[in-house]
């Protein structure tokens, strides 16, 4: 059987190239032009998930060209229906409207180059804190930084209703809100969940905690029911108690994520420090007999419900977000 035999050949670009059992590359250049080339070639290919392709080099001076001549080569004998663009000096390559492979100068682009005037203020990916507290967003800012993706919140969404956090449990009312405002919005939303549980009155106040004392609940007057109620519990072991969150990220289209943290501790007797807020002047934080209100923001960070949430959640968001829908 003949083999098939595939060339590209114009004054400055020629390349050779036909199908084996896998893939191989030559060029009759200077060692930093070989190295260059070889990496084009076996990035695409490694991407696109090709084996079989050999290469050979004659002359070059377009990436673009060669990408151009592999393309083809592997449309014609596979069937596929790739194609490669140039778009302000990068090389794209795509398949049914679906990006696969960018290629970059040397040097790279500047990003006002690459998507024109004001498109790279809309790079990036977006998610939206299901809160209208400021303080909370800046937390959330800062975390997710880290993961190269932007932070809004309620604020920026004034329209929006209000949903109402109806459900039985920590995580039935995260994701109620998160799962509503991503339809609603058709962004990526996360919503958490947090509140204390006391082991001496059956996990209350629970979901409850920030209505304890009733409809028109305070800080204050949750904190004052919350002693009347283990008033007859004098025993510090029979005080358990542990801070609870649930975090749920959801997107439109796709399994929410779900992630949730516990901080053991202790109910006082008496509230203690000036800091935090909610039950924090209660809650004796671990073996210890300082209470939440009494550590530092910093110190409440790295060792609180959230803190260890939002630490969980860093580890698996990346996982979740890259999964197909």
């Amino acid at each position: 059987m003949t083999e098939e035999i595939f060339e590209y050949k114009d004054e400055k670009n020629w390349f050779i190239g036909s199908f084996e059992a896998f893939n191989y590359f030559t060029y009759f250049g200077d060692d930093e032009a070989y190295e260059s080339v070889r990496e084009v070639f076996h990035n695409l290919l490694s991407k696109l998930g090709i084996e079989g392709v050999q290469v050979h080099v004659v002359r070059m001076a377009s990436d673009f060209h060669l990408l151009a001549f592999l393309i083809d080569m592997i449309n014609q004998k596979t069937g596929r229906n790739l194609k490669v663009m140039q778009h302000q000096g990068a090389s794209l390559v795509s398949e049914n409207d679906q990006l696969l492979y960018v290629h970059l100068p040397k040097d790279g682009l500047s990003l006002e180059t690459f998507f024109g005037n004001g498109g790279a203020d809309e790079l990036g990916d977006t998610i939206l804190i299901a809160t209208r507290n400021e303080g909370k967003t800046k937390e959330f800012r800062k975390m997710f930084e880290k993961l190269g993706i932007k932070v809004e919140n309620l604020n920026d969404y004034p329209d929006l209703p209000e949903v109402a956090e109806t459900g039985m449990t920590f995580e039935e009312n995260a994701r109620l809100k998160a799962e509503t405002i991503s339809e609603l919005t058709g962004k990526m939303v996360l919503s958490d969940d947090s509140g204390l549980k006391v082991d001496a009155l059956g996990g209350l106040p629970g979901v409850w905690s920030a209505r304890f004392s009733g409809p028109d609940a305070t800080d204050e007057l949750n904190n004052a029911k919350l002693l009347h109620e283990l008033a007859m519990v004098f025993d510090k072991e029979s005080r358990s108690a542990q801070f609870h969150t649930t975090l749920v990220v959801a997107k439109p289209g796709k399994e929410s994520l779900v992630v949730e943290a516990d901080w053991p501790g202790y109910i006082g007797f008496e509230a203690k420090g000036e800091n935090g807020f909610g039950y924090d002047p209660l809650f004796l934080v671990g073996e210890g007999d300082r209470t939440a209100a009494q550590l530092s923001a910093e110190e409440k960070n790295e060792q609180s419900h959230r803190g260890l949430a939002v630490k969980k959640l860093l580890e698996v968001f990346p996982e979740w977000q890259a999964q197909d829908l």
